[in-house]
């Protein structure tokens, strides 16, 4: 329970830092619901869903880079592509950060030249869908008709290693882990825009003269 976990957290604190156990620990504060924030709303909340991941170890430019790449897709062609990724039969353009990316063909479907398989941020990625897609069930909406509106990519705190070297050097080993949220959206059904009675033209006295003039000639 939360009460246990408080106090489990307490003693381990007591026996580590004996002088800061005197600092109470409010239970309040291992709510999570209460931390969560998207950086963008939609437009409709009843016909959206949202999905979140905070601190995935995973790298934050390959995620950037296919997140970008799935953006504005419909829920099961997003779906059906990171799975093609997978298989590598289709590559995640790289367009921001292109620094040491090889070539590949499979990158021409985007009109691009460089692309790659992160396979690791394809399945975190597949993973956040399929939470966004049973939100969407829980509220009833069509989940054939899910457009992905919005996703966002972050940096989050760099976990911190060391590596040791030659001659007693010692150099920073750390990983970039990020942040992800998206946000689907039911598309709006199109509909027909009113036929609108077409109103006579209006001529002024010299626009009338002048059509006479082309219409009789010089007579």
């Amino acid at each position: 329970s939360r009460e246990y976990f408080t106090v489990a957290i307490l003693a381990q604190a007591e026996s580590r830092h004996p002088y800061r156990a005197h600092f109470p620990i409010a239970p309040e504060s291992f709510q999570l619901g209460n931390m969560v924030k998207y950086s963008r709303e939609a437009t409709n909340g009843s016909k959206s869903c949202k999905a979140m991941g905070v601190d995935l170890r995973v790298h934050y430019k390959n995620t950037y880079e296919t997140a970008r790449a799935i953006k504005g897709m419909a829920l099961r062609t997003a779906q059906a592509y990171l799975e093609d990724v997978c298989e590598k039969k289709r590559c995640v353009p790289f367009r921001k950060y292109t620094g040491c990316i090889g070539r590949t063909p499979q990158a021409k479907e985007f009109k691009m030249s460089q692309g790659r398989w992160p396979v690791k941020s394809a399945k975190i990625l597949l993973g956040l869908l399929r939470n966004a897609e049973s939100n969407a069930e829980f509220k009833n909406l069509d989940t054939e008709n899910l457009t992905i509106t919005h996703i966002q990519v972050s940096m989050a705190q760099q976990g911190r290693r060391r590596t040791f070297r030659a001659h007693g050097r010692v150099n920073a080993y750390m990983n970039c882990p990020c942040h992800v949220e998206m946000l689907l959206e039911e598309k709006e059904e199109a509909v027909d825009k009113p036929s609108e009675e077409v109103k006579a033209k209006k001529f002024t006295k010299k626009q009338l003269a002048k059509r006479r003039l082309k219409v009789g000639g010089d007579q």
